[in-house]
């Protein structure tokens, strides 16, 4: 396990300071502000607390209200909804300096049998093939070197691989709308951390990364990197379909269907290597040219 997956599992490992309250720590992101998967992944590492081990996370809903100060702790307040016999609901506030930034509601199952049936998985070449996000990023001249630096930081824990060019390395010229990203954890994970709910958490984590890049590429743009687009996460779901380890490679298949009134929205798949669909996403977010 390398030092930065270290970090970010240390991170993400709440302290509880009362029975439905827990605190975490900060840290900034590409942004001075705290990056919304931290915040999302804290919130359901809370909510997942208060739930027992055998209720695996299937879906969750959040909305992002308020820019995170990375220079404090959140303090993330958990609302015990309903503990069904196969459903238990939770609803959880992140709170800072006395206003709430974020507020999340997750539904745990019990394992059952069912039907059955998904998308197929879209063709894509080898991770092992492509470029890490260290070699890519290296290679962009046009990006200046803190910009560079402030992305390999925030993805040192993240093996995050692009399939073609990311908005912010190819801008200029509108693509599809669409964009892939292979992704894992910056080594194996082998610790007692909330088992199985830690990769949930992670790939939650993972899942605001990224999202919005297909909304750039439809109009040629590099987003914050280049500085000509201004955006943020407005709200963002999640549904869990199958177990996955976010140790191994996850394929996270991105599309835009629409950008209109300063907003875009991004939905996507991700799928396990071997062709399982497990997990869908979708994301609405603030987009907007700066003036001149």
């Amino acid at each position: 396990m390398s030092q930065a997956l270290e970090d970010l599992l240390d991170l993400l490992d709440l302290e509880q300071i009362e029975e439905n309250i827990f605190r975490g720590q900060s840290r900034s992101a590409v942004v001075p502000r705290v990056f919304g998967g931290q915040v999302a992944a804290q919130a359901l590492v809370a909510a997942g607390r208060t739930v027992p081990a055998d209720r695996p996370a299937h879906s969750l809903h959040a909305y992002f209200l308020r820019p995170g100060d990375p220079g404090a702790p959140i303090v993330y307040t958990v609302d015990r909804i309903r503990d069904g016999r196969s459903f238990t609901t939770r609803r959880v506030v992140a709170v800072q300096h006395g206003k709430p930034i974020f507020h999340l509601s997750a539904s745990f199952q019990t394992y059952e049998e069912g039907l059955e049936h998904q998308a197929p998985m879209p063709a894509s070449p080898d991770p092992e093939t492509l470029p890490t996000s260290q070699e890519r990023l290296r290679g962009y001249d046009h990006l200046a070197p803190e910009v560079v630096e402030k992305f390999l930081e925030a993805r040192e824990a993240i093996d995050l691989r692009y399939v073609e060019e990311p908005p912010y390395g190819q801008f200029g010229e509108p693509r599809e709308p669409h964009s892939q990203v292979w992704f894992r954890t910056n080594g194996k994970l082998d610790c007692a951390f909330d088992e199985p709910l830690l990769h949930v958490v992670l790939a939650t984590y993972v899942s605001d990364m990224t999202l919005l890049d297909s909304i750039l590429l439809a109009h040629g743009r590099g987003g914050w990197a280049v500085g000509d687009v201004v955006g943020a996460s407005l709200d963002h779901a999640m549904w869990f379909h199958r177990p996955f380890r976010a140790d191994e490679w996850l394929l996270y298949d991105q599309e835009s269907p629409s950008a209109h009134g300063g907003r875009g929205l991004g939905q996507a798949r991700i799928y396990t290597q071997d062709g399982q669909l497990a997990i869908t996403v979708i994301q609405e977010g603030v987009v907007r040219v700066p003036r001149a």
